[in-house]
């Protein structure tokens, strides 16, 4: 239980930092926005940890955080095009895109995934007015919740066996050095606002709470972690609503809906039609 209630807290930690981030980055370079803010979640981790990864930790780690910094990457720069709605509802994909990378793996695609991902698909076009109306931003962020999706995949592959602490701090190590590479040519200093959301993204939605994902997928299996996720989405739906003003046509309210029935509807038949395999605390 009490695995649930922390990623609960994570995924409305991440709902509610679209509109920030959105906000800090018309502000202030994308790169540089990353770098700081993956370098205060390093920091923090390292301050928890307090000792050097493993080899192991250190290999896993440096792959699976490859992948993260991808997917934040393509995620941030789409949220500056795109609006925070559109952006929230659109990564909530990776819920159902997680089984089909799965099955790079062997596992098999249950039916409920096609049923899901067909009605992921009708509410993307009504949500962004079909292939015409998706702009660069949609795309991006669409490329960033296939990233995730292979992000829960490999944690959840790999995860078991090693220590969440300090694999969540490679994690954040190789985010970090990737966005230092390519974004301390235009770094400068932030403003009071910048930096309150470089904190706030920094500490709570990075370090911490990549830290209790990681934790949580030693212990429970990538499917029902997916399940909690999922409710990311309809935490960024009400932060778009009500701090941003984003006001949905009816077209685009019902691809928001049909996008929110297929993420969590695909996720309650998992849990319901498909025994949950527990892999071994580390």
């Amino acid at each position: 239980m009490i695995y649930v209630l922390l990623l609960l807290m994570v995924t409305a930690v991440w709902g509610w930092t679209f509109v920030l981030v959105k906000d800090a980055v018309t502000q202030y370079p994308t790169l540089p926005f990353l770098q700081i803010r993956f370098a205060i979640a390093l920091l923090v981790m390292s301050v928890v940890v307090r000792r050097l990864p493993t080899r192991r930790e250190l290999q896993v780690g440096a792959a699976i955080g490859a992948v993260l910094a991808a997917g934040y990457l393509a995620q941030t720069v789409g949220l500056t095009i795109t609006s925070v709605g559109n952006a929230g509802l659109i990564t909530g994909l990776f819920v159902v895109l997680t089984p089909l990378l799965n099955r790079l793996f062997g596992a098999p695609i249950r039916s409920w995934t096609w049923i899901a991902t067909l009605v992921s698909l009708g509410g993307l076009v009504l949500l962004t007015g079909g292939p015409s109306g998706m702009n660069l931003g949609d795309l991006l962020v669409l490329a960033c919740a296939v990233l995730f999706a292979l992000h829960i995949v490999l944690l959840g592959r790999w995860s078991p066996g090693t220590s969440s602490a300090p694999l969540a701090m490679t994690q954040m190590g190789m985010c970090t050095l990737l966005f230092s590479a390519g974004g301390t040519w235009s770094l400068r200093a932030p403003s009071a606002e910048v930096w309150f959301a470089i904190v706030v993204t920094g500490l709570f939605a990075s370090a911490f709470a990549y830290f209790i994902q990681t934790w949580a997928q030693a212990h429970i299996s990538a499917n029902r972690t997916a399940l909690i996720l999922a409710t990311e989405p309809a935490w960024a739906l009400v932060a778009a609503i009500v701090l941003a003003g984003q006001r949905f046509g009816l077209e685009q309210a019902a691809g928001a809906g049909l996008l929110l029935a297929a993420i969590v509807g695909h996720e309650l038949a998992s849990l319901k039609f498909e025994p949950s395999v527990q892999p071994a605390p580390p």
